[in-house]
This record gives structure tokens, sequence and C-alpha cells, in this order.
């Protein structure tokens, strides 16, 4: 159980980094805005992130991530709604989300590992 929750934290940590490597450092929503294949690669890895924190949930339905089911939501609406993915709503999550999803993150798997 517990190696299952840690691979999920490490799987949202990996995909964090993956969107912040893949902006490579530029924070322009026109750039994101025009190149299609980041955005799809970026949808992907919030898909990704989604899966992981439902995992989490269902080991810990209390477990410590802030906005834990919204972001599970956010999974769900990107994989089902896929014609309806606002761009805002997905830069609005990246600059002002994944910053402190991370650190949360960071955070629970230093606890787990030692």
């Amino acid at each position: 159980m517990k190696n299952n929750l840690l691979k999920s934290l490490f799987d949202i940590k990996d995909s964090i980094e993956a969107i912040f490597d893949y902006l490579d450092g530029k924070r322009d929503f026109n750039e994101y805005q025009k190149n299609r294949l980041l955005r799809r690669a970026i949808e992907r890895e919030i898909e990704i992130i989604g899966e992981a924190t439902y995992r989490i949930l269902k080991i810990d339905p209390n477990f410590p991530i802030s906005n834990a089911w919204k972001i599970v939501d956010t999974r769900n609406w990107v994989i089902h709604g896929c014609d309806f993915v606002d761009d805002f709503i997905i830069w609005n999550i990246i600059i002002n989300h994944l910053p402190n999803l991370i650190k949360e993150v960071d955070q629970e798997i230093s606890k787990r590992e030692s």
C-alpha cells in the first residue's frame, strides 16, 4: 500500500516537472495557445496527475493534497470534454496551482522516504 502511494506521488511529481520542462522556463500564454503539440502534451500530463491523485485518494481519502478532488475532476474534464478544454483554465492551473502542488508532493515524498 505504501509503495503504491509513493509511486503515485512520484507520478504527480514527474508530470509536473515534465510540464515545466515543456514550457522551457517560458511562461507565455500566447506561445502556449499557439502550440497545439505543447497544449496536448500538457493536457496529457494533467490527466496523469489527476489519475495519480485518484489512486492516492482510493488508498487514503483524507490524504493532504490541496484540492485533491478538483484535480481528479480536472482530469475527467480534460479526458471527457476534450472539445471544451479551455486554454485559460489549463494555463491558470499551470501558473497558479502546479507550483504549490509540487511543494506538497515533495513534502509527502520526503515524509515517506524517511
